[in-house]
């Protein structure tokens, strides 16, 4: 039997604690092969270098990852000061280097102006794309391309640990900051050079750090049988807790999933909305009008 063939629509959320070394799809193909999964993704890429949450979507919940790509983050950052490299982090080549710590009053200044809104000029190593290629293949062949600043918010910075040459930081923010870049501009502002020598994402929210589960215990799992390892998988409308429920009949369920609306939005905010079939299970995300009327946006397959 090929490897294809042995492949199972198995559809959930898995918080995976990323070990470091690996690439965010490393990560994703590993535990794709463990769960022998027919489709899979990642919601929102993690360094090699880091550790920490990576969200991973399976199966029919992949429809939902741009929800979960929305979300805010927390991170634990480790800086090095005094060094300052062509990727961002320790692992690069070095571009500029400055001797001696940083004082930590300076730093506790310069850290006041990166709360709120701002905006963030993406690094070159980094995964989006210009002109159909990604940045870190251009950077690689030592090509260089003008970004545009794209606005970012963070919502609390503070310094967790101080040390001169190795502060850590603690970071709570929306989607899109690059950590490398932060304590880029961290440095500059406080008169010095840093990168990132070690990196956690602690959540994404709505999960909390405790719902991780390391890539040992996902094989250790998987040598137990599918049983064990699909019970360690989220529902897929975990990713959506914060929306309004809206539960159908069968009658409203069979029209929604031929695409039309129904009257079963009464009392209920407009915007998304997740539906329920019946006594049965999440089928999707709906829009509640208006007018009353449920409409279909993003609806799972009957069999998941």
């Amino acid at each position: 039997m090929t490897a294809a063939a042995e492949r199972r629509d198995v559809t959930g959320l898995l918080l995976l604690d990323k070990p470091a070394g690996l690439t965010s799809n490393g990560a994703l193909q590993r535990v794709r092969r463990l769960f022998q999964a027919r489709k899979a993704g990642h919601t929102g890429s993690l360094d090699p270098i880091a550790t920490g949450m990576l969200p991973l979507c399976l199966g029919e919940a992949t429809k939902l990852s741009a929800y979960l790509l929305k979300g805010e983050k927390s991170y634990r950052v480790t800086a090095r000061f005094g060094r300052k490299t062509d990727t961002g982090d320790v692992t690069g080549a070095t571009v500029a280097e400055v001797a001696g710590g940083v004082e930590r009053a300076p730093l506790e200044a310069a850290l006041q102006g990166f709360t709120g809104e701002s905006e963030q000029v993406p690094p070159m190593y980094s995964a989006l794309k210009h002109k159909g290629q990604r940045l870190y293949k251009l950077a690689r062949k030592g090509q260089t391309v003008e970004r545009a600043a794209r606005r970012v918010v963070i919502r609390s910075l503070a310094l967790e640990e101080y040390s001169p040459s190795a502060p850590v930081f603690s970071v709570v923010c929306g989607s899109g900051v690059y950590m490398r870049t932060l304590i880029e501009d961290i440095a500059e502002a406080a008169g010095s050079v840093a990168c990132v020598s070690a990196l956690r994402r602690l959540w994404v929210a709505p999960f909390g750090e405790s719902a991780m589960v390391a890539m040992e215990r996902l094989e250790a799992a998987a040598e137990e049988g599918h049983s064990v390892l699909d019970g360690l998988l989220l529902p897929a409308d975990a990713a959506v807790p914060g929306l309004p429920a809206v539960r159908l009949s069968a009658g409203e369920s069979f029209h929604v999933q031929r695409g039309n609306p129904v009257a079963a939005g009464r009392g209920v905010r407009p915007g998304a909305v997740r539906l329920y079939a019946g006594t049965g299970g999440f089928i999707g995300i709906g829009e509640a009008r208006i007018d009353g009327r449920v409409a279909p946006r993003r609806l799972l397959k009957p069999h998941s």
